[in-house]
């Protein structure tokens, strides 16, 4: 397979020879965007399922574990934006590169950790270039895809990679903690972004950025201290309290800062994030739609598999094999929203139904007992948790992007991305919250047997997840409320001419 780029070019040839170049290897472009993105969102969860292995290795506290997740999604979720705009100015196959090489990097030295410390400063490090890789790969995936039939199946796929690749975190975390290390949970990124530095070099073409506009720095500023004063405030509610002054002051100075932000990319000439870009009402729904989704993804990874490992005493490994029938679920109705659905219906049936198919699942999870087994209790309502969750997240992805000017492609890209983490800071804090309140208000009056201890969990998880089920019902009306009806003309492949 040739690796000629641009600078490659014999004399006489233009350079839409090598745009054709790229577009007739569009697919394995996909295989590679999609190794990339599976890398950033297995990290959501693999590591999380190699906490407590990692915090006996290097003895560190309970109050400090959080930390190992919370110093990646401040990174992370506060550097999106920033990293959409540099992706526009220095070129996506170039951010792709530099975010895959930093990322694996920053994994090469967590799984080289010898103290709590170093561990934090790899994942705060793996968030920085997490935050330039997830937008230049989500632009990416928009332009090399334009043709409406080709578009509906590459986001179905990418669409597929998101919705399940917290499931496949689980398992292969599971997998690597128990037959392996902790540490191979973090060097399994080094594989990742091998194949995605390897495919990027031969399958893309050098491009030398399509935003050369002065950098927005009031914008950067506001949006990075902003975002990071909302991210730390859920995860301060988290270990602490919504009360907590701490919890308080951050939410007080992301409300200050990301009001700034609006009124800066008003009046600038220049805005890190155009208005032209959010006031569309699809794009609008959709990013709705991944706020609240990832918020009750969070839900079902977190609190099922606490009850799959506590309550039915399930392995690591065999927890995360019991995701993947939901795995099956999301690429099933993500092809078919996405390929068959979108381009003659539009977003705002799919996406609403989504939400419902997903609550129902969640209220089905209600019903588990100590009584309960995977089989008669857990396995129907993951399946239909992925049917409703492939019709959200599909769907979402390609309507978020749709339509939006070459040159604003990164920036809308890390929306998308910033929209996802806020959603899980949301459905972390809060859902935890709830779970606790939960717990504490079924043990009053109750003797703190190891029953009623027991009885007390299952009742914490069950009301969560009826939460989530409302949470989900909200979700499916306010998004038919936003979205537009009808398939959106840039999806509908026009007639052939005769």
């Amino acid at each position: 397979m040739s690796t000629l780029n641009v600078a490659e070019i014999p004399r006489g040839r233009t350079p839409e020879t090598a745009t054709q170049r790229q577009h007739s290897r569009r697919w394995w472009i996909l295989a590679v965007l999609a190794v990339s993105q599976l890398m950033v969102i297995l990290d959501g969860t693999i590591v999380n399922i190699a906490l407590p292995t990692a915090q006996h290795a290097l003895h560190f506290s309970n109050s400090d574990r959080q930390w190992i997740v919370t110093a990646y999604s401040l990174a992370f979720g506060s550097l999106l934006l920033l990293g959409g705009r540099i992706s526009d100015y220095i070129g996506r196959k170039s951010a792709l590169i530099i975010g895959l090489v930093g990322f694996a990097g920053a994994s090469a030295l967590g799984a080289a950790s010898m103290n709590f410390t170093m561990l934090v400063v790899a994942r705060t490090v793996q968030g920085v270039f997490g935050a330039l890789l997830a937008p230049a790969v989500l632009a990416l995936l928009t332009t090399t895809f334009s043709d409406p039939d080709e578009r509906g199946k590459a986001f179905a796929i990418y669409g597929a990679v998101a919705g399940a690749g917290g499931a496949l975190g689980l398992l292969l975390g599971g997998v690597l903690t128990s037959y392996a290390s902790w540490r191979w949970t973090l060097l399994v990124n080094l594989f990742f972004a091998a194949v995605g530095v390897v495919g990027a070099l031969v399958l893309l073409h050098h491009d030398r950025g399509v935003d050369h506009d002065p950098l927005d720095w009031p914008g950067v500023l506001t949006s990075t201290l902003g975002l990071f004063a909302l991210v730390y405030g859920f995860s301060h509610a988290e270990t602490t309290s919504w009360t907590n002054s701490f919890t308080l002051a951050s939410f007080v100075v992301a409300a200050v800062l990301l009001g700034l932000f609006a009124l800066v990319q008003r009046r600038t000439r220049f805005p890190l994030l155009p208005l032209r870009v959010i006031i569309d009402r699809n794009r609008g729904g959709a990013l709705t739609a991944m706020i609240i989704a990832s918020a009750g993804m969070f839900g079902v990874f977190f609190f099922l598999t606490y009850y799959l490992q506590t309550t039915l005493a399930f392995s690591a490994v065999r927890t995360g094999i019991a995701f993947m029938p939901m795995v099956a679920g999301t690429i099933t109705t993500a092809q078919l929203s996405n390929i068959v659905l979108l381009p003659k219906i539009g977003p705002r049936p799919l996406i609403p139904l989504g939400m419902l198919i997903s609550a129902s699942g969640m209220w089905w999870l209600t019903h588990l007992t100590l009584a309960s087994n995977y089989s008669h209790g857990v396995l129907g309502p993951l399946v239909v948790m992925g049917l409703g969750i492939g019709f959200v997240f599909a769907p979402g992805f390609s309507i978020s992007t749709l339509g939006v000017a070459p040159h604003d492609a990164g920036v809308a890209s890390a929306l998308v991305n910033t929209s996802q983490q806020i959603g899980g800071s949301v459905g972390t804090a809060l859902l935890n919250t709830l779970a606790a309140s939960a717990a504490s208000a079924f043990l009053v009056g109750r003797a703190p047997s190891a029953t009623n201890q027991a009885l007390a969990a299952i009742h914490s998880y069950t009301s969560v997840f009826g939460d989530v089920a409302l949470i989900f019902v909200g979700g499916a009306i306010l998004t038919s409320v936003i979205l537009r009806s009808g398939a959106p003309a840039d999806l509908v492949k026009s007639p052939p001419m005769h």
